[in-house]
């Protein structure tokens, strides 16, 4: 069979369709980005908000356009939160929900034989798969690895704990074998995701520092956090982490909001003081580091003061970057129930200004480091006048290209400019 492959959301979406890839190469199927030569097309969705549920939908009517007689497979979050409704997604003829994406191969030929729809979304608990290791590794730059799934937070806004299952980890021995197998396959640079990281070992007796170690045990150069919720990093925890030396400075440390009432309507289990405190802790323990986070404008009742409110505290944190989005009313969620919700217009505006808000503390952080010397490991090339990679606090940096490829590579660079967006500086020769 030849596969094209379509992932909708996070790094764990994207880690899990490479299992799928892996499981259908052990089986001789072969990749294509062709959707008309594709004999199984495999979407893998993403339902945090209802816009992702719509772009799932008309990329399945693209498909079928482009290629009517191919098998299209749909799984992952959006199947397993919205069963009923996934059923009527005429253009699939596979529908499985996340507990069952790794049967893809078996549903699949189960499909040819029969030529039946096949519809399974298991409602039940969600287990951590069995055996759910990369074996056979996507040649990038990175080596991601899922060590948690699920989340117990229940947010008034979110469908993610209906989607995912309750939280449950990876055992240690295997994020062990998976990150030595990275490794030894040439990845400097590992990443460790989940959807709810801060979570790990709850259900193990062990915590996040303790897959950290394992992870930065392995040999890798480099080990990368993924997104982090506040409440589950105690000052045990970020201890522990400081001592290791390959753990990057850089914390994406998801706020949503910086206004209090705006917290407790979310249901997030922190206030704007704690989560200040906890910047302020790995401000102390990762010197230099850097702070991104996600920030949500126009939730529920969300007023001017409110919105104010948020805007001061995000300027006072100075994050470098912020992934900043207008509440999508998630059906299915308490919060999609309120009368009060924003108008689309009043949110539009609060994300521009908090957006500038944003482009301002990135750009006084990015000035700070000029004169620095950062290493940088360089990834593919993006432009035909620039080499470019990260520093180790996930800062983009730019070197005029002087030599074919810098790919994979790690050099020492001197800063030397910003342009807000990027760093350029130039290699150190030593």
């Amino acid at each position: 069979m030849n596969i094209c492959y379509f992932t909708f959301g996070c790094k764990v979406n994207q880690y899990e369709t490479n299992i799928i890839k892996q499981r259908f190469e052990e089986r001789g199927c072969r990749e294509t980005s062709d959707i008309g030569a594709a004999d199984l097309i495999v979407v893998n969705t993403c339902t945090v908000t209802a816009q992702s549920d719509l772009k799932m939908r008309k990329l399945l009517h693209r498909i079928r356009r482009e290629n009517p007689t191919g098998v299209i497979a749909v799984c992952g979050c959006y199947p397993q939160a919205f069963g009923a409704d996934a059923v009527g997604l005429e253009d699939a003829d596979i529908v499985t929900g996340n507990q069952n994406k790794q049967m893809l191969p078996e549903l699949v030929e189960s499909f040819v034989e029969t030529n039946e729809r096949i519809v399974k979304t298991d409602v039940e608990s969600l287990l951590y798969p069995r055996g759910e290791s990369l074996s056979e590794i996507v040649k990038k730059t990175r080596g991601i690895i899922k060590i948690q799934d699920g989340c117990d937070m229940f947010c008034s806004y979110c469908i993610i704990p209906y989607a995912r299952g309750r939280s449950r980890s990876k055992p240690l021995a295997d994020i062990e074998n998976e990150a030595k197998m990275l490794v030894a396959s040439g990845h400097s640079e590992l990443v460790a995701v989940g959807i709810n990281l801060s979570d790990y070992g709850r259900d193990s007796g062990h915590d996040l520092a303790d897959a950290v170690g394992v992870i930065c045990e392995s040999g890798a150069r480099r080990v990368r956090l993924g997104s982090l919720e506040p409440e589950k990093l105690s000052e045990d925890i970020l201890s522990k982490l400081s001592q290791y030396d390959s753990l990057c400075p850089h914390f994406h440390l998801s706020l949503q909001s910086g206004c209090d009432k705006t917290l407790r309507e979310m249901r997030r289990k922190y206030t704007s003081s704690e989560y200040l405190s906890l910047v302020n802790k790995l401000r102390s323990l990762f010197p230099g580091c850097s702070l991104t986070t996600d920030i949500m404008v126009g939730f529920p009742g969300e007023s001017d003061l409110d919105f104010n409110e948020s805007l001061s505290f995000v300027k006072q944190v100075g994050f470098t970057d912020a992934h900043v989005f207008p509440y999508s009313r998630r059906s299915g969620t308490s919060a999609a129930k309120r009368t009060d919700q924003v108008p689309e217009k009043i949110k539009e505006e609060r994300a521009k200004i908090m957006t500038e808000a944003v482009k301002e503390s990135r750009r006084r952080f990015l000035e700070g480091l000029i004169g620095s010397e950062q290493e940088v490991l360089f990834e593919r090339e993006k432009t035909p006048d620039f080499h470019q990679g990260h520093s180790a606090n996930y800062c983009v940096v730019r070197v005029r290209r002087f030599t074919d490829t810098l790919y994979r590579k790690f050099e020492n660079v001197k800063i030397t400019g910003s342009d807000g967006e990027y760093l350029y500086g130039e290699i150190i020769q030593r």
